[in-house]
């Protein structure tokens, strides 16, 4: 039903701009896509998606895990044919092996995926394919040949799944699943197919956007290799189906043997370039960068006439390309936080040590004590992390995990030490700021909310696009006695967790207070403006909140 309902939302952003295109058809000059939508209305689009999944529940937002994934996804972004081109990188909390690219460079990765990677290097070259489907356009290709009445069909699918998920009782999800059928029945596009071609190109493109970045060009084809495997594997035993990613991304003999060429010739062409080793706590790993022209020893030698003899520049900055380090704590993270529960996590752990017959690793260690920490026993989580800590007291994911446990276990002095600290050296961190201001919240002081309100305000002007960030604003303005400013980022929470009607309600309610002083008003009145026509559209097409529906 998960992967259904993802699937309808995808299809939905998809389809959206074609009830908008005009009546006129344009000439058929290779892609007429990018006349019809603007890159203004792809993002906008994009940003709708994102919204409903995250109002069905399966965005994972955790500032750690999206601070870790945006880096490699960037870093990739960044060497891509378009660097222009923005992106959004998300992960979703569900354990199958997926991901997926739409309208806006919004890109989707499933937890289950980076689960079943081995290193990073995997997880890039998935990324890398999934970013080459936007710069080639693939995915606009593809809202261009869906069908104009698509729209309000869709919006009345969503309807439909609404009101049979608020309905109840055992009957829910066959009424979900047949909402979703007779929808996709009205459909001649369900999900985004891209033809072998695409798939071939994004191939292509994507592992030269792997070897800029730095990471191991034969990632993709192991990658590749290990998903065929499973897919036999299951075929075989029929105890499992086929996972979503091989659904959307058929990997052939002929694929995986291409990735493997494509690869061997990049590593042709990289002789005489500079080979760079990176190593971390957890791995060393090796990459070549491309060898350019010297500009650093000045004199009659330089090819670049526009500088002074005297300057000297630094080394090349890709040398600080590929692998970041990260990766072994994000996957562990992952673990934990898409897990059904923390004892789940826990049985998983106890199973990982029985059958490999090791040690749990570093990382699988703070993966245990995250486990606890979510299960509610801070103590526990504490003294598993104290020791990992102290044999590697510069690594962030358990200075700031270590900084929860103390804060939960009521040493919230010792807690904010910690975390002001780390502060003060990674000065307008998402991650600590938000994890700090978490633990100041739940101190529930008004001296608590004031403190959380300084060290969320520097992040304010970069995080309108931010439900964690919002909600942990909302509650420190709360404790700290400002009503207004709670209830605006209230409303922002609700609006940007796919529920436009309560933010608009909310936003309504707020501009009758008596206390408002001319700029409250004018940031009132702005997105009252703003998110209004999206409501009356919905109502126009017979969705409503549920919530405000049982009310």
């Amino acid at each position: 039903m998960r992967l259904a309902l993802s699937t309808a939302l995808l299809t939905f952003a998809l389809a959206a701009p074609l009830a908008l295109a005009q009546e006129a058809k344009l000439p058929d000059i290779g892609s007429s896509a990018g006349e019809l939508l603007t890159p203004a209305k792809q993002a906008e689009y994009g940003a709708m998606m994102l919204r409903e999944l995250r109002n069905y529940g399966y965005l994972l937002d955790d500032p750690l895990i999206d601070n870790w994934l945006n880096t490699v996804g960037d870093q990739l972004a960044a060497d891509s044919d378009k660097p222009e081109q923005p992106f959004t990188f998300f992960m979703l909390k569900d354990r199958q092996i997926n991901a997926f690219a739409t309208l806006g460079g919004y890109i989707a990765m499933n937890a289950g995926l980076v689960l079943t990677a081995e290193e990073e290097d995997e997880v890039a070259a998935v990324l890398s394919h999934e970013i080459a489907h936007v710069t080639q356009q693939h995915v606009l290709r593809g809202a261009e040949r869906a069908q104009r009445d698509q729209l309000p069909i869709l919006l009345g699918m969503l309807a439909a799944i609404v009101a049979a998920q608020a309905a109840g009782g055992n009957s829910t999800g066959d009424a979900t699943m047949a909402a979703i059928s007779s929808g996709m029945g009205l459909m001649q596009q369900a999900q985004i197919n891209y033809t072998r071609s695409n798939e071939a190109e994004a191939d292509r493109i994507g592992i030269h956007t792997l070897a800029r970045a730095g990471y191991d060009v034969d990632a993709m084809a192991g990658f590749f290799g290990r998903m065929s495997q499973a897919l036999r594997a299951n075929s075989s035993s029929g105890r499992e189906r086929t996972p979503d990613y091989l659904q959307t991304h058929p990997v052939t003999t002929t694929r995986i043997s291409e990735a493997h060429q494509r690869a061997e010739q990049i590593r042709r062409s990289e002789e005489g370039n500079i080979r760079v080793t990176t190593t971390t706590p957890e791995a060393s790993s090796s990459q070549q960068i491309p060898r350019k022209p010297d500009y650093s020893q000045g004199g009659g030698g330089t090819s670049n006439p526009l500088l002074p003899l005297s300057i000297r520049l630094p080394v090349d900055a890709s040398v600080g390309k590929g692998n970041t380090g990260q990766f072994a704590w994000a996957k562990e993270r992952l673990r934990v936080l898409s897990a059904t529960s923390p004892d789940i996590a826990l049985r998983e752990y106890r199973s990982l040590r029985d059958n490999s017959g090791r040690s749990l690793s570093p990382a699988e260690r703070y993966g245990v004590a995250l486990a606890h920490l979510q299960g509610n026993s801070p103590a526990q989580a504490a003294a598993e992390l104290q020791p990992l800590l102290a044999a590697d007291p510069d690594n962030l994911w358990l200075a700031l995990a270590l900084g929860q446990a103390e804060s939960r276990s009521g040493r919230s002095a010792a807690a904010n030490r910690r975390f002001a600290e780390l502060l003060q050296h990674h000065p307008d961190n998402r991650a600590i700021a938000l994890t700090y201001a978490d633990a100041l919240n739940q101190q529930g002081t008004r001296e608590a909310g004031q403190q959380a309100q300084a060290v969320l305000r520097p992040l304010l002007s970069s995080a309108a696009g931010d439900p964690v960030f919002q909600r942990a604003f909302a509650r420190a303005n709360e404790l700290a006695g400002d009503a207004i400013r709670a209830g605006e980022a209230y409303a922002e929470t609700a609006y940007l967790n796919g529920r436009a009607e309560q933010a608009l309600i909310q936003l309504q309610n707020l501009k009758k207070r008596d206390d408002l002083d001319y700029y409250a008003r004018a940031r009132i009145d702005a997105r009252i403006a703003a998110i209004t026509p999206e409501v009356l559209e919905l109502r126009r097409q017979g969705i409503r909140d549920p919530d405000l529906e049982r009310r």
